[in-house]
């Protein structure tokens, strides 16, 4: 029986209520996902959980709309009252006469407004943007709770305290970090809005509001770069993280305006990785503050935080192995000469995980290290495959390249690479990705082996004009890249379905 078998359009990817993938498994309805075709996305069971409002959460907004009279009124329901309020705020601010109030039922908070695609928009990247939606198993739990929904389906939940078990694993990757300095957070993009804050607000009062995008970063990192800081001229971006030189020469010009650098280590999707030692040295000596965002290789495979002043990181990705939780965490380097003022920020600012999230956090986080060390014995002969097949044209992971060396002083081992891949084709895409029997969709660091086209996924705006393929180009990105993320199959049936893919 075939290792990897066709998985319909909008199966959830892993079969669970709480999938954090689904499957797109042609092209065209990737296409029509992106463009929001009914015929697609009527399909979809799930979808990336800060993209797609989760069916628990839809359901749950109805139900409380209908009992709290809100006819004409669209709902969103946030992961505190706190969010709600920040919500509000932001869009507010913005466009003061739109209607917006706040929603409390039953300890669920919101934001509703009069009907209206623009605000709705504005409302769902906001919390997109942040990590600031409503946990699918607290909608559950509260649908449960109303008579509006079945109880939850049983699933493996750790018993005991989920936070410390949790803490007792991470503690150890996280070098001098006490538990003081270690924050859960409900997504890796809170974590990395809540440490992007914590900078602000220790840096403002120094007149630093300018910040530093290091390469190409994943699509919601460049929006909180671009959207919250104070004016255009506060973003700058540069575009190869190994381009010292022009950091040397931005700092030299500006470097007593600049609040912080924001850098993935190493960078989606392209996987390349800065001298480290080198970058925290220059941040250091002109007062500006590095964030450092290691997901995709996890920290257990990575050892970043004695370069940064903050850490912010995914725990969607491998340590929620099984692909049905999101979550995140924030860590601060003791050392940073900021470190109690960071502390005290991210405290007051990031959005903690839903109890429940946490119990399944648990009970999966004692299996990252075996998980990864499954995923990192394959992804070195997936690379070594898809580099040496006539069709591919480049290969990008964590040991290829200018940064390999860079890459190989943050890790924990020589094999500890992480599982991302990405790559492109000498020839179409869409052939080879239809053909492909590999699981197809968002999302990575799981059990199971993830490909998606990336950039149609992330950056369809780009991709579907000459003008943004010409930006994306200009950056060193195929629009037509591929991002592979090797799970814990068997290398050579990985290899055997993408070589029958290639022809």
């Amino acid at each position: 029986m075939p290792v990897f078998e066709h998985i319909p359009l909008g199966a959830p990817i892993p079969d669970s209520p709480h999938a954090v993938s689904c499957s797109l498994p042609t092209m065209e309805s990737v296409r029509g996902y992106e463009e929001k075709r009914p015929e697609v996305v009527g399909l979809l069971k799930t979808g990336y959980p800060r993209f797609v409002v989760h069916p628990f959460a839809r359901r749950l907004a109805a139900e409380l709309a209908s009992r709290g009279g809100l006819a004409g009124r669209t709902l969103w329901l946030t992961s505190s009252r706190r969010m709600a309020g920040e919500l509000l705020a932001h869009v507010s601010a913005a466009a003061p006469d739109l209607g917006l109030t706040p929603f409390e039922a039953g300890g669920v908070h919101g934001v509703s407004h009069p009907d209206s695609p623009d605000v709705a928009q504005r409302c769902k990247l906001y919390l997109q943007h942040v990590g600031g939606f409503l946990s699918s198993r607290e909608a559950e739990d509260r649908l449960a709770e109303m008579g509006a929904g079945p109880a939850p389906a049983p699933e493996a939940l750790f018993e005991g305290d989920a936070e410390s078990e949790v803490r007792r694993h991470l503690g150890p990757m996280l070098s001098e970090a006490s538990a003081a300095d270690l924050f859960l957070t409900n997504s890796g993009m809170n974590a990395v809005f809540s440490a992007f804050s914590a900078v602000n607000d220790v840096q403002a009062a120094r007149g630093r509001t300018a910040w530093v995008q290091l390469g190409w970063l994943y699509l919601d990192t460049i929006a909180i770069l671009k959207k919250f800081t104070p004016s255009a001229a506060d973003y700058v971006h540069v575009r190869s993280v190994t381009d010292l030189a022009a950091i040397r020469e931005l700092f030299e010009r500006r470097g007593h305006e600049i609040a912080g650098v924001l850098a993935e280590i190493p960078s989606n999707p392209l996987v390349q990785t800065p001298d480290l030692a080198a970058l925290a040295r220059l941040c250091r000596s002109h007062g500006v503050r590095l964030v450092l965002d290691p997901s995709l290789g996890s920290v257990f495979s990575i050892d970043a935080l004695p370069h940064a002043d903050l850490l912010a990181t995914s725990l969607t990705k491998y340590t929620g192995g099984d692909g049905d939780l999101i979550a995140g965490a924030v860590a601060v380097n003791p050392r940073s000469p900021d470190a109690g003022a960071l502390r005290r920020s991210v405290a007051s600012r990031h959005e903690a995980p839903y109890a429940r999230d946490l119990r399944r956090l648990a009970a999966q986080v004692g299996h990252t290290r075996s998980l990864l060390d499954r995923i990192e014995e394959g992804t070195p002969r997936v690379a070594a495959f898809l580099g040496s097949h006539p069709r591919v044209r480049s290969v990008h992971w964590a040991l290829e390249g200018a940064s390999r060396e860079h890459y190989l002083e943050i890790a924990r081992s020589p094999r500890a690479t992480g599982g991302m891949i990405s790559f492109s084709l000498r020839g179409p895409l869409e052939p080879f990705y239809d053909r492909l029997r590999l699981p197809k969709g968002p999302s990575f660091g799981m059990r199971t082996t993830l490909i998606c086209p990336f950039m149609y996924l992330a950056h369809y705006d780009l991709v579907t004009t000459d003008e943004g393929r010409a930006q994306l180009e200009a950056n060193g990105l195929d629009p037509d890249l591929l991002r592979l993320c090797v799970g814990t199959e068997p290398a050579e049936d990985i290899i055997e379905a993408l070589r029958e893919a290639l022809g």
